[in-house]
């Protein structure tokens, strides 16, 4: 029969917190972002903001190429202030969660324009930024300054809720791991515990299949002492995601180029260049093209969303009209990736003007 955990009241703070420290300084993942462990080194404010914005909702390895090329070309935060919408839009393409981007830039421009470029280094201060949420303003507090600020994300949830066996289900939970994920904090090295939690869950406390043989604070989880850790974060059921469809238009124009159309900044997608698509619906679609052309259908590509699954019928053709051409490789770089799936899908489509298609 399993042991049993002590409670979160009898919970050796300070030996965990050490036991953690210790493992981070050993393990600490290198990223550009970072730097490395118990280091005095400056920490540039923008690139911690940058990546924490990035990281939402995309795994590192995803991020880690956007942020090269994002800190290449926009190295500091009134470069990125400076930025068109629609080439810092072309440059997220790929990333997912497009409200992102938008947010992402007016954060930058209210700090270059308010702030003479210098972000706000308390957590109330980053708060205050536009499209500033409470997890990044906590995440850059700690991380570029130091603040003893409480930082929970799914890692640390997941690793928080292992360490306590707490039984309510997620999302309810959450409330009561972040407050038992403050009970960890400590004005010594504020930055590094909350990278060093970040990095625990990532590497060693996984979804599935956690390498609690490896944890430093195997000791001390409650999680481990029911024998099944496994079974934490507790997880409710998830409702079946709606499903939708819609066309995609792929349009050619014979010299190399596709016709895009630029998104509404509002809803989905907002901003973003797309193909030609029409409502996306629950019945079967029914769409005008976008041109009169001799539109041929190329199959369909399906693409999962946040709230609902679509299946996107693609049809492609040869024709004209006011459109932003665009050349089709650049096309396949600035598109969000479900209208790329489309573009490749219908690029790969018989063109009917090339020899041996039907007339």
């Amino acid at each position: 029969m399993p042991a049993v955990a002590p409670s979160p009241a009898d919970l050796d703070v300070s030996a965990v917190r050490a036991a953690v420290l210790d493992w981070y300084d050993a393990n600490a993942r290198v990223l550009p972002w970072r730097r490395p462990p118990g280091s005095d080194a400056a920490v540039d404010p923008y690139r911690v903001w940058l990546s924490e914005v990035m990281l939402q909702q995309t795994t590192v390895p995803h991020a880690k190429p956007y942020f090269e090329r994002f800190t290449a070309r926009w190295p500091t935060v009134s470069d990125l202030a400076a930025a068109e919408d629609g080439a810092l839009m072309a440059a997220w393409a790929g990333l997912g969660y497009y409200a992102r981007a938008r947010n992402l830039l007016a954060c930058a421009r209210a700090v270059a324009r308010d702030h003479a470029g210098v972000f706000p280094d308390t957590e109330a201060g980053l708060l205050a930024l536009p499209g500033v949420g409470a997890y990044t303003a906590a995440a850059v507090a700690a991380i570029a300054f130091d603040r003893p600020a409480n930082v929970v994300d799914g890692n640390v949830e997941r690793v928080v809720a292992r360490l306590f066996a707490v039984e309510t289900p997620m999302p309810a939970a959450k409330p009561e791991l972040k407050r038992l994920a403050a009970m960890l904090i400590a004005d010594d090295r504020p930055g590094d515990w909350a990278q060093a939690l970040m990095d625990l869950g990532s590497t060693i406390c996984r979804p599935k299949s956690p390498l609690c043989l490896m944890c430093p604070i195997r000791a001390h989880c409650a999680g481990r002492a029911t024998g099944d850790p496994e079974r934490y974060p507790v997880k409710t059921k998830k409702a079946a995601k709606p499903h939708r469809q819609g066309v995609a238009w792929v349009l050619r124009d014979g010299q190399g180029r596709v016709a895009l159309v630029r998104r509404p900044d509002k809803g989905l997608l907002g901003g973003m260049l797309g193909l030609p698509t029409g409502t996306w619906s629950d019945g079967p679609p029914d769409e005008a093209p976008p041109s009169v052309a001799d539109w041929r259908d190329a199959g369909a590509v399906e693409h999962v969303f946040t709230h609902f699954s679509l299946t996107l019928a693609v049809r492609v053709a040869r024709g004209e009209g006011d459109f932003d051409w665009t050349p089709e490789a650049e096309a396949l770089d600035a598109l969000p990736t479900v209208f790329r799936k489309a573009l490749e899908r219908g690029l790969g489509a018989e063109d009917p003007l090339e020899p041996g298609s039907e007339p």
